[in-house]
């Protein structure tokens, strides 16, 4: 894990797919899901995973035996699913003000920069492949960030294979080491104006009082977001 000084970037040079145990289910789904658009129009059909019965940090494997998923677990389904066509697993992670963090799949495509994510705000779904940099598609995600609490201060991009030989991509129990790995990784800071960030909070709360639901259509740069799940498009 770096330590000090410049962070590197992030290889982006095809992987070779690593073998794995997967079980029929699993080898089904990974050769219907070939590009990142298919992959989160497939995370956007699944039930938010709202760890009603405590915390969970499911591997790829348990997203498919339960059919629920998190930030977190759509991240890693993600990256296993995709390593497997061999995009590298990369994947971005925010630190915001409130401690509740974020963490998406990144890849560069032919055009640039984009993303692949799960959540239950509808402004953190996934981004096209059209920023120049990781950096410029961190940044498109501060205003969507911006709740009663939330406003993004640093973010980072991890490539999972630095976990070596912990098993994140099919574990049968909670991947809680992939979790430290993201909380501990040095960030890079992402500075904001505070009196924007209190207009664009201004704007929520009004938003929310009036409405009673989290906006989306209001934000400039919508275009580069991918097709929100459902429940958020019938949704202003």
């Amino acid at each position: 894990m770096p330590t000090s000084g410049r962070l590197p970037l992030p290889r982006t040079d095809p992987v070779e797919p690593p073998a794995l145990p997967f079980t029929r289910a699993e080898r089904r789904l990974i050769a219907r899901l070939r590009t990142p658009a298919a992959v989160q129009r497939w995370l956007n059909a699944l039930p938010y995973n709202m760890e009603r019965r405590g915390e969970t940090l499911r591997s790829l494997r348990g997203v498919v035996r339960t059919g629920t998923v998190h930030c977190f677990e759509a991240a890693m389904a993600a990256a296993v699913i995709l390593e497997q066509h061999r995009y590298p697993p990369l994947v971005l992670s925010f630190e915001s003000i409130d401690l509740l963090d974020h963490v998406i799949f990144v890849y560069r495509g032919p055009r640039g920069w984009g993303s692949v994510a799960r959540s239950r705000d509808p402004g953190l779904h996934g981004r096209k492949p059209v920023f120049a940099t990781p950096r410029a598609l961190a940044l498109s995600y501060v205003d969507a960030y911006i709740d009663f609490t939330g406003r993004i201060k640093a973010y980072a991009v991890v490539d999972l294979r630095v976990l070596g030989t912990y098993d994140w991509r099919l574990s049968e129990t909670n991947i809680w080491k992939a979790e430290r790995l993201l909380l501990e990784w040095p960030h890079r800071p992402i500075v904001s104006s505070d009196r924007r960030i209190e207009r664009l909070r201004r704007r929520y709360r009004a938003f929310r009082e009036a409405h009673g639901y989290k906006p989306w259509k209001y934000y400039k740069g919508r275009q580069r977001w991918t097709q929100l799940p459902a429940e958020f498009r019938s949704r202003g």
